[in-house]
């Protein structure tokens, strides 16, 4: 569905009809946007700044317009559309971007041209995006950040002038970091309390990474932290 603000759900009769889609499809998903109804949320042109309570998916656009619209040259660059879908996976969302076709049903240059870009980064680090959870908590990483089981990944929309760190973790479980998309092996460092450091055998501190200008990426490097056990 979409619009749904032209009617209320009494004149839209949301509860029959719901009621008649899934008697024929049971296994459905049906978006917001028929009024009253919905299994997840739909916030549009927009990235919230908190995750919705339930399942959600961000719509966007690559320029200002749904269709193909000639006139709008308001494109959106490759590295803000990957920094798009880094936040959006790092806040445990579902990212629908738009393409509009010509009238003949071809994608504008600038489209492919987008898209090609994202194929290429999704070739080197999609594992961080497709099949994770959100991960670690937005104070103890300056980005988004996604989890799989006891791998972290630490993705850097801006960046680093010579480290980076990850705070509250379980230090003592970290056994190595890598640069997603090249696979290099990245040195660091761990720190916690003094009185932790003697005392606890499994403390919660800080880890400071190395990131040498060949780890990075041209448009968001990503930092793949494994970890024995729970991270955190």
């Amino acid at each position: 569905f979409d619009g749904g603000w032209e009617r209320n759900k009494l004149q839209w009769k949301s509860a029959e009809l719901e009621a008649m889609i899934r008697s024929l499809q049971p296994e459905i998903l049906i978006n917001d946007r028929l009024p009253g109804c919905g299994d997840y949320e739909t916030p549009e042109q927009f990235v919230p700044a908190r995750p919705p309570a339930r399942t959600w998916e961000a719509c966007m656009t690559m320029n200002e317009s749904w269709a193909y619209n000639p006139a709008d040259t308001a494109w959106k660059s490759p590295g803000r559309l990957i920094h798009t879908l880094c936040e959006v996976a790092g806040r445990g969302g579902n990212l629908l971007l738009n393409v509009g076709p010509m009238g003949d049903g071809a994608l504008p240059e600038e489209i492919t041209e987008r898209m090609d870009v994202i194929e290429s980064w999704m070739a080197r680090n999609g594992e961080s995006v497709i099949g994770t959870t959100p991960g670690l908590e937005p104070w103890q990483h300056y980005g988004p950040s996604t989890r799989r089981e006891a791998r972290v990944y630490a993705h850097l929309l801006a960046r680093p002038y010579d480290d980076v760190t990850v705070r509250g973790v379980r230090i003592r479980r970290l056994r190595t970091v890598r640069a997603l998309s090249t696979g290099a092996e990245l040195a660091f460092e761990t720190r916690c309390g003094i009185i932790d450091r003697m005392i606890n055998p499994d403390p919660l501190g800080e880890v400071t990474i190395t990131v040498p200008d060949g780890a990075l990426d041209p448009y968001a490097t990503v930092l793949a932290l494994d970890f024995e056990g729970e991270p955190v």
